[in-house]
């Protein structure tokens, strides 16, 4: 194996913002067929791209404050992207923000208020939910991001999808499954929307955890433990149900199995969602016919804040190929643990909708 530096290995470009390098994905090829496009904060590009637009437009303005509620992504991405455009940045925290998140948050100037431990996901966001209403009450001229509801934050993944979709013409491929965690809906959404722009054939495929309204699945609950960031209680105007090809709901137990697989295989140290996204691409790759055909896995994040939950006696852990999805037979049928999937009956289309002004309902 050659040592040599050639020019793949160097920088493309300087970034003029810590928020903007953080943002910008490697696309990495796992094994023949299948690529995962690995950000290091997912978020930071949805982000950055609705600040700008909304500076574009007038609706905030340099010193101005915005607000939203986050788990713990978005909160990160929020407060990089005001650190940049000189705005004031106020979160609402779910309690799954952790302490190395809350030091970076305080050093960017953030103020953080995080929710009590909820027993529920539901409760949890409810409540964030109510807060950022009190506060916009008592300051009107705050700018509320809902980040799960305006669709200008689908702009930042524009750029991405049209070079990943450059990227994978360019070995051959014309069809793509884009397999992506789902949560607010716009990077998946974006991304499938942006790679069927490019040229390609998509299939959009949902990941999901169980207990989560998006795509129905409420009243079945993990015993084990939720995905972060992934999966709602409460519907998202930012999930358009109508270009989904094909959802799987993902277990903990499975999603654990595959965040660790990542790293084995391929030496990918990625967080839960992007797991959970791995066991679903790598069965789907299992029986690929054409050559012609690949697929596209999003990583959102890294795996450093689920050590203890994740990581840690690993040993214990069964490789993912032993789990395998309950095919259900259709979208109103309950979907079952560990792991279930079902053709959903989307598509995404060059002629679709590229940035609307709400999303779509269940079909």
């Amino acid at each position: 194996m050659s040592n040599e530096i050639t020019a793949s290995d160097l920088p493309q470009a300087i970034a003029p913002h810590a928020g903007v390098a953080l943002g910008a994905p490697d696309v990495i090829e796992l094994s023949p067929d299948l690529f995962a496009l690995r950000f290091e904060v997912m978020k930071a590009r949805s982000a950055r791209g609705a600040l700008l637009e909304l500076m574009r437009r007038g609706t905030i303005r340099r010193g101005g404050t915005v607000i939203d509620s986050s788990s713990g992504i978005y909160a990160c991405a929020l407060a990089m992207a005001c650190h940049e455009l000189g705005l004031r940045c106020r979160i609402i925290g779910s309690t799954t923000i952790d302490q190395t998140l809350r030091v970076q948050l305080d050093l960017l100037g953030v103020e953080l208020e995080q929710m009590p431990p909820s027993t529920s996901l539901r409760a949890d966001q409810d409540r964030r939910v109510a807060r950022v209403r009190e506060l916009i009450e008592a300051h009107p001229d705050w700018h509320w991001m809902r980040q799960y509801h305006d669709a200008v934050h689908y702009a930042g993944y524009q750029p991405i999808a049209t070079r990943c979709g450059d990227l994978l013409r360019g070995r051959g491929y014309r069809s793509v499954d884009l397999v992506a965690p789902v949560g607010s809906g716009v990077s998946s959404g974006a991304l499938g929307l942006g790679l069927a722009a490019s040229g390609l054939t998509v299939r959009l495929v949902g990941v999901q955890p169980f207990g989560s309204v998006t795509f129905g699945s409420e009243d079945v609950e993990d015993p084990d433990m939720l995905i972060a960031g992934i999966g709602s209680s409460i519907p998202f105007d930012n999930v358009r149900h109508e270009l989904y090809d094909s959802v799987h709901w993902v277990s903990y137990e499975v999603g654990r199995a595959g965040t660790l697989a990542l790293c084995r295989r391929h030496a990918l140290f990625a967080g839960l969602s992007s797991g959970a996204a791995y066991a679903v691409a790598d069965y789907l790759g299992r029986d690929r016919a054409s050559s012609a055909h690949c697929t596209l896995m999003t990583c959102p994040d890294t795996g450093h804040r689920y050590l203890e939950d994740v990581y840690e006696d690993a040993d214990d852990v069964p490789d993912v190929s032993v789990f395998e999805p309950q095919v259900l037979g259709s979208p109103r049928e309950s979907p079952r643990l560990p792991w279930s999937a079902v053709h959903w009956g989307g598509s995404v289309t060059r002629e679709a909708e590229p940035f609307p002004s709400s999303g779509a309902s269940r079909p």
